[in-house]
């Protein structure tokens, strides 16, 4: 014991020294494997946003032809019922009626941001755009899918045994020919359809330009953090 003692007396600044460099070279691995994940964190970041980016770019251009098609619709409407208190009822509103009675559908391209959720919404750096990816992908599309589903469902429910029973011909988003338009219009709940038809879609309007709204906003975001 004496003599291990007396051994470690003498060679303890070697000891001490050797320990010293163990716990730096502990310290660097970690160190480096740390920054080797950093790097490859932020380079999936960038290549995550690039895809989400791109994916949004998509569900833009389909938002706005399904918004441009809405906005018509409730504008043949209102031009629709006002040339009915007129007693109207010339072949112009055949051809309104092929654009007002329809449906539109949309599906999100959201395979990036699947991709992300499965990684981890930590992923991305900017907490204001985790919150806004969330806000348009769990909230906005939901809002978007519901409203455009409440059209549908009434064209398939209302509308349906309407042409089926009043129409004598009817083409998709061309035109729709009452059997007798007077008697068609002059019905109270053919009126009441429209309207109902319209409110539905002015749903449909306020949320796809909200969705519309929020990928803008991402999109901005996105851009300054691929900078």
């Amino acid at each position: 014991m004496k003599r291990i003692l007396s051994v470690f007396k003498e060679k303890w600044p070697e000891y001490i020294l050797e320990i010293f460099v163990l716990i730096i070279g502990i310290f660097g691995a970690f160190a480096l494997t740390n920054w080797n994940e950093g790097q490859k964190t932020k380079k999936f970041e960038k290549e995550i946003l690039y895809l989400i980016d791109q994916n949004l770019q998509q569900d833009s251009v389909l938002l706005a032809e399904e918004h441009f098609k809405t906005r018509k619709a409730i504008e043949l409407t209102d031009r629709l019922l006002e040339q009915v208190t007129l007693k109207n009822y010339g072949d112009s509103l055949n051809y309104w009626m092929g654009e007002i009675i329809c449906f539109e559908r949309f599906k999100s391209q959201s395979s990036a941001f699947e991709v992300l959720k499965a990684r981890g919404i930590e992923s991305i750096s900017d907490k204001q755009l985790q919150l806004a990816l969330i806000s348009y992908y769990d909230v906005s599309l939901f809002e978007v899918y519901q409203s455009l589903g409440d059209v549908e469902f009434s064209f398939n429910t209302d509308w349906l045994p309407v042409i089926k029973e009043d129409f004598l011909d009817f083409k998709w988003r061309n035109f729709s020919k009452p059997v007798n338009s007077k008697t068609f219009f002059e019905k109270p709940s053919s009126i009441v359809l429209f309207k109902i038809y319209q409110d539905n879609r002015r749903g449909t309007d306020r949320n796809v330009e909200s969705a519309l709204q929020k990928i803008y906003d991402i999109r901005s975001l996105i851009k300054t953090q691929l900078k």
